[in-house]
C-alpha cells in the first residue's frame, strides 16, 4: 500500500514537473554549423515552430473563434489543421503511418502538442542523413489502400501549407484585436528586448 503511494506522488510529480516546462520555439535554436539536407529541413520547420508559437501565443477565446467570413475556417478550426500536418510532419521522420482518428484536445494541449511534434521532427531532420530523408515518406492508409509521398512532398505540402495557415491566424489575430507581438523577429529567431 505504501509502495503504490509512492509511486503515486512520483506519478504527479513528473506530470507536474512536465508542465511547468516551457514549450519549444520561444526562440530558434542556434543554426548548425553545416549545411545538409537534415539541417536545411530542419531549419525550416524551426522556422515554421517559431512562427506558430508567436501566432498562437496570447490567442483569448474571441481570437479563437473568429473567422473573417461564413465560408472560412475560425482561428481554432485552423490550429487543429496545423496540428493535424505537424502529427505528418513527425510521423514522416518517424517512417510511420498517418490516418488515425486524432483525439479532442483543448486549445492549450494542441498548441503544445503542436509545438512537440514539430521539434521533435527538426531533431530527427537535423542528425539524418540524405539516405535516411530519403525514406521519411509521407504514408497515408485509407482502408485497403496505402499511398506514399517523398520527402519532397512534406516541403511543398504540409510544412509550406503550415506556414500558410500560420499567415493566416496571425491576419485573423490582427483582425480580433490581438496582433501579433510585434517583438518577434522572424529574421533573426528571437525576441527583441
Amino acid at each position: 500500500m505504501k509502495s503504490v503511494f509512492i509511486i503515486s506522488l512520483l506519478t504527479f510529480a513528473v506530470k507536474l514537473m512536465a508542465q511547468n516546462e516551457p514549450l519549444p520555439y520561444a526562440e530558434i535554436p542556434a543554426y548548425p554549423e553545416n549545411f545538409t539536407a537534415g539541417s536545411v529541413a530542419s531549419r525550416i520547420v524551426d522556422g515554421l515552430g517559431f512562427r506558430f508559437y508567436w501566432a498562437t501565443e496570447g490567442l483569448r477565446p474571441e481570437d479563437l473563434s473568429f473567422k473573417p467570413n461564413d465560408d472560412a475556417r475560425t482561428c481554432q478550426e485552423t490550429i487543429e489543421h496545423i496540428y493535424t500536418m505537424s502529427a505528418l510532419i513527425h510521423n514522416s521522420t518517424l517512417q510511420k503511418m498517418n490516418g488515425q482518428v486524432q483525439e479532442k484536445l483543448s486549445f492549450e494541449e494542441m498548441r503544445k502538442r503542436t509545438l512537440e511534434n514539430l521539434k521533435a521532427a527538426s531533431d530527427r531532420l537535423r542528425v539524418s542523413s540524405d539516405k535516411e530523408i530519403e525514406e521519411y515518406k509521407i504514408i497515408f492508409k485509407r482502408g485497403e489502400s496505402t499511398m506514399e509521398y517523398p520527402f519532397w512532398n512534406q516541403l511543398n505540402g504540409p510544412i509550406a501549407d503550415c506556414i500558410w495557415h500560420v499567415g493566416q491566424i496571425v491576419s485573423f489575430r490582427r483582425s480580433s484585436g490581438n496582433p501579433f507581438n510585434e517583438k518577434a523577429s522572424v529574421l533573426t529567431g528571437t525576441v527583441r528586448k
